[in-house]
């Protein structure tokens, strides 16, 4: 199964128990539960995470995160209780660190998509369906969407792919109350945040949102917005002067680094065993840059 080119090990740190290494973050745990989120600068692409690291990419990730939950707070309270790194925690981990609240969290990656684009758009082409959902004919990749919809998707472990879902069969899973709360809550967080982009000349085309509860609340609590939320990592971000429907959208992402990998200069066979060769210094520059300037339009803060 793909993976890691170089898997990194934990930091110990006094105080915090490591408790998973995923593509970007690691987390650990604290002496009371809590939950200590660092975004590193490792970057992912076809179901590996590469050996190259793109500069600033974490504490991008984290700051736009933090100014998400801001502005969303009001529709689904955040599980951010500090950005402080605790005591004896290296110097790197500043600007990374987001100390979190432990939640019960739900098993579903939930996406809203407001453009068809990406899976979407494959099955839209062979069904005319979005995980099931009907759509209208004549609609091509980057269209607009008539309304907002919401899709949902399995969580994958490292390696392996999200897998789209039908509704239904997340009300099965989760139950048709918190199902129906999940979708409520992830369109309006969607649409709020959609409107936010587009006055500022980017395009949110979807994103994915990951829920949970406080743990002593039991299955009628609150819901609450946990993870990263509304990255180019997360989310889809096109700019909104370029955005032309009927053919791939320029995005904000990490989109450069899967087209070298793909391209003859690469020399790699994504079908083979070989894990990605490192990334050239200028796809490293531009990559960065593209994140460093999405931030800097959606928060209004140059990036420092």
């Amino acid at each position: 199964m793909p993976g890691f080119v170089d898997k990194p090990q934990p930091v110990h740190v006094p105080g915090l128990v490591h408790v998973h290494t995923g593509k970007v973050r690691d987390l650990y745990r604290t002496e009371t539960g809590d939950l200590v989120l660092v975004a590193t600068d490792r970057v992912s692409a076809y179901d590996w995470v590469l050996a190259t690291e793109i500069p600033d990419k974490g504490r991008i990730l984290t700051r736009l995160s933090l100014w998400w939950f801001d502005q969303l707070a009001d529709l689904v309270p955040g599980h951010v209780i500090s950005t402080e790194p605790p005591p004896g925690a290296p110097e790197a981990w500043a600007g990374r660190v987001m100390v979190c609240r432990a939640l019960s969290m739900i098993p579903v990656e939930a996406v809203a998509r407001g453009y068809l684009t990406g899976s979407g758009l494959a099955e839209y082409e062979r069904d005319r369906t979005v995980c099931g959902l009907a759509l209208p004919p004549g609609l091509v990749d980057g269209s607009e969407l008539p309304a907002p919809i919401f899709t949902p998707a399995t969580k994958a472990p490292v390696g392996e792919h999200d897998e789209n879902v039908s509704y239904e069969e997340v009300a099965r899973q989760v139950g048709p109350e918190t199902a129906a709360r999940l979708r409520q809550a992830t369109l309006a967080l969607y649409s709020r945040a959609r409107d936010i982009a587009r006055d500022r000349g980017i395009i949110l085309a979807d994103t994915k949102f990951e829920f949970g509860m406080a743990q002593d609340a039991g299955p009628d609590g609150p819901l609450i917005l946990a993870d990263e939320v509304l990255t180019p990592d997360s989310s889809r971000f096109w700019r909104k002067a370029e955005w032309e429907p009927g053919r791939p959208q320029k995005p904000y992402d990490k989109q450069l680094i899967r087209d070298w990998l793909s391209s003859p200069a690469a020399g790699w066979d994504r079908t083979g065993d070989a894990p990605p060769p490192a990334l050239p210094e200028h796809i490293v520059a531009r990559t960065r840059a593209r994140y460093a300037e999405a931030y800097q339009l959606l928060t209004g803060i140059p990036w420092t």
